[in-house]
């Protein structure tokens, strides 16, 4: 059984393969490249959507859908997929508890836990000064993430002010998991379902 995660990010095109790349090389860091599938649906409400109709036509995977929680998150994910305004996501039948999985509060929010690895992707003028000094990455507002990245790399020589689409993937590659998972309890979730999955499946090839 494959593990197949349907995520947010990737509009079209290019970008949608940027995107499955990017997952793809951060998660391969932790688990086997072979024991999961990436989908880039798009939106966050496509991702769902996607991973709807995964559950009802196939049981052949385990899916599972990431998504920005776009806000601060109290409850356990489907619960605040639910109630949050914009969403109002109900859990499908059968569906477990780790198959609503989130980047709190936006995926951006991983980078800056690993500044070293902003500081070789950036360069010359990259500002560490600019970013936030918590530790805990998912108390750091959506969009004082984005302005921090920004005011960071402002000035740097060679790639710019930060760019979702031109920088947020090429980054997701080369960032930690290490340093992710202990910055935000969501990121170590998702990352101990993973390697769970990948566990399972190599025991069941086995046998």
């Amino acid at each position: 059984m494959t593990l197949r995660i349907f995520v947010e990010g990737g509009a079209q095109g290019s970008t949608k393969a940027g995107c499955r790349e990017g997952f793809r090389k951060f998660f391969e860091k932790v688990v086997p490249g072979g024991s999961f599938a990436i989908t880039a649906s798009g939106s966050r409400a496509d991702a769902y959507k996607d991973f709807c109709l995964a559950v009802k036509q196939s049981d052949r995977d385990y899916n599972v859908f990431l998504v920005d929680s776009e806000e601060s998150v109290s409850k356990d994910p489907w619960t605040h997929l639910a109630l949050r305004k914009g969403d109002g996501w109900k859990r499908p039948a059968g569906a477990a508890n780790d198959q609503a999985q989130l980047m709190v509060q936006v995926m951006e929010a991983w980078f800056l836990a690993d500044r070293e690895a902003l500081v070789e992707f950036y360069g010359q003028g990259f500002t560490t000064g600019s970013l936030p000094g918590q530790k805990n990455v998912e108390l750091i507002a959506k969009q004082d993430v984005y302005r921090a990245l920004s005011n960071a790399s402002r000035n740097t020589k060679t790639k710019g002010e930060y760019h979702k689409t031109r920088h947020g993937f090429d980054l997701l590659e080369t960032i930690d998991p290490a340093k992710v998972r202990t910055a935000s309890v969501h990121a170590e979730r998702l990352l101990t379902m993973m390697e769970g999955r990948a566990v399972a499946r190599a025991i069941g090839d086995l046998q």
